[in-house]
């Protein structure tokens, strides 16, 4: 009988705490909020989810920037000195960003002091000199000062389990050729960190902010502990030149092949970890040893994962194109005819058919040629696993083509800019036979180039279990140089949109504090109505 590694005997030990962390206390003092104040609150933070235009595992903690923000107003932070952990924790609660009832109150003290180690590098810091700089610095700072209170009041415990585990195990597997090492350059210790990236990437989808606050405790192991004064003065003094590293460790130019193959081998590490999820933490051990129980196992877990991720996908569907559907006609309605009489003085039947079918079917177009993963690749997966737990080393070589000469470059460009007019042509080839207005043209165009960035984007979603490589062939290539360059005018205009979102600005300036005092208000009214109830007694 194949002997499990011992990687996978670590994991399954820490899968058995985080098990052990999920059974009740008893005498523990949970935080409580009042259920009313939190509907209403609730409902506040599903108004803000639209407005800010986030990922819905973001939202928790773009919610604790905001609060943040919000608590010590831009620059004001260098005169704070206040305790704002309880009313930051209760408003979290409150906003169902973390469960009633199951926050243990002495959270709240570990919360202000993170609050004040990060208050305290923003005061003892060197100013930059660039205004930009250091608006820079403190929303960077703000984001990670976010992560770890997120962190403190919900510890991903299996998750980061998972992801050391693969760390370890792709520290062995991913080999540099001698082109790269000799091309770029790269260290081992510089090797190592882009796979810790591509791993947190590849496994849970990670953002910046979260993985620059993994990479200081990667590097700085004393970061989350509680550290003394001395040493955090120390590291405060050097906190640009740290920052600075932790951008160029995120924008490495082999950042993306690690990352490709990390997300092409991550399905073995997710399906293991669903596994000691959903299996009991005292007969796990025993199970996986034998690999007939773990390919049943492992069959069960991938057949849920696809099952989750055929239902996303359908809600993918109806929702995005319901959503284009109803943005068109909405647009239609208040911007394009209105300027298109101004301008032009019409705007014909054929024109509104064109304006809210054309982009509502091209989403539908996207969502419905989505393939999921053949039958073969279950056993890929089920062979990728029983080489990781049995500790079976395979290596992922990372080659580096040579530097394309200048006129490869140059036709390569040629091709794109191709790619892009032929694009572009067509779509001003159905605008015009629909007769749109010069205006309606521009803004169908900032439309297609949205959603067929969205779209490329959920069709990618339904290769996350696939580990197959299938040939794209020709029409694929074709598709590649029509679509791609108007995903790329999508991806910068979504940038633009998250970076200049003036309507979230409006909100977090003129609503959301208000709101928030009329929450905690409601709140203290509800218990003086509660305290009154009781002296009738």
């Amino acid at each position: 009988m194949p002997q499990l590694s011992q990687a996978t005997k670590k994991l399954i030990n820490r899968y058995q705490q985080w098990h052990q962390s999920l059974q009740p206390k008893e005498g523990r003092i949970t935080i409580h909020v009042d259920e009313v104040a939190s509907k209403v609150a609730a409902f506040y933070e599903k108004i803000r989810g639209i407005i800010d235009w986030k990922e819905e595992h973001l939202m928790r903690r773009a919610a604790i920037i905001r609060k943040l923000k919000r608590h010590f107003v831009n620059w004001e932070i260098i005169n704070f000195s206040g305790e704002i952990a309880e009313p930051l924790v209760l408003e979290l609660i409150r906003g169902g960003h973390f469960p009633n009832d199951k926050i243990e109150e002495a959270k709240i003290a570990e919360v202000q002091k993170v609050i004040n180690k990060y208050i305290f590098i923003f005061k003892n810091s060197i100013t930059a000199k660039k205004r930009k700089r250091k608006l820079q610095f403190y929303n960077w700072l703000l984001e990670i000062a976010a992560c770890e209170i997120e962190e403190t009041l919900c510890p991903f415990r299996k998750e980061r389990a998972l992801i050391d585990y693969m760390f370890e195990l792709m520290k062995e597997r991913i080999v540099l050729n001698e082109g790269a090492i000799a091309i770029k350059k790269v260290k081992d210790e510089e090797k190592d960190i882009q796979i810790y990236i591509a791993v947190q990437q590849a496994l849970f989808k990670l953002d910046r902010p979260i993985i620059g606050y993994n990479l200081l405790k990667y590097k700085f192991p004393q970061w989350k502990n509680n550290p003394p004064r001395e040493w955090l003065l120390e590291i405060t003094k050097n906190i640009y030149i740290i920052w600075d590293d932790i951008k160029k460790d995120l924008s490495h130019l082999l950042g993306k092949k690690f990352y490709t193959i990390c997300e092409k081998y991550d399905t073995p590490y997710l399906l293991l970890g669903d596994v000691l999820t959903e299996e009991n933490p005292t007969e796990i051990s025993k199970k996986i040893s034998e690999p007939e129980e773990l390919e049943t196992l492992i069959k069960k877990a991938y057949r849920k994962r696809l099952s989750t991720l055929k239902s996303r996908l359908s809600r993918a569907a109806f929702y995005s194109t319901l959503s284009i559907l109803l943005t068109n006609a909405l647009s239609l309605v208040i911007l394009e005819i209105p300027l298109a009489k101004l301008i032009t003085g019409r705007f014909t039947p054929i024109t509104i058919l064109v304006d809210i079918l054309g982009p509502t079917f091209l989403m539908f177009l996207f969502v419905v040629t989505i393939k999921l993963p053949s039958k073969n690749n279950l056993n890929l997966v089920i062979m990728e696993t029983m080489k990781i737990v049995y500790g079976k080393v395979d290596t992922y070589e990372i080659k580096i083509l040579k530097e394309r000469g200048v006129i490869t470059r140059f036709i390569i460009g040629l091709i794109y800019l191709f790619g892009a007019c032929i694009s572009l042509g067509i779509i001003f080839g159905i605008f015009e036979l629909a007769k749109f207005p010069p205006t309606s043209v521009i803004i169908n165009i900032i439309f297609v180039a949205l959603i067929t960035f969205a779209g490329l984007a959920i069709k990618k979603r339904g290769k996350e279990l696939t580990i197959e490589e299938k040939p794209g062939g020709f029409l694929g290539f074709l598709s590649d140089i029509l679509l791609l360059p108007m995903a790329g005018l999508g991806r910068w205009l979504s940038n633009k949109w998250k970076k200049y979102n003036a309507i979230a600005a409006f909100f977090s300036a003129l609503i959301d504090m208000p709101f928030w005092v009329f929450v905690e208000f409601l709140e203290q009214w509800r218990n003086f109505l509660k305290e009154k109830k009781e002296e009738i007694h």
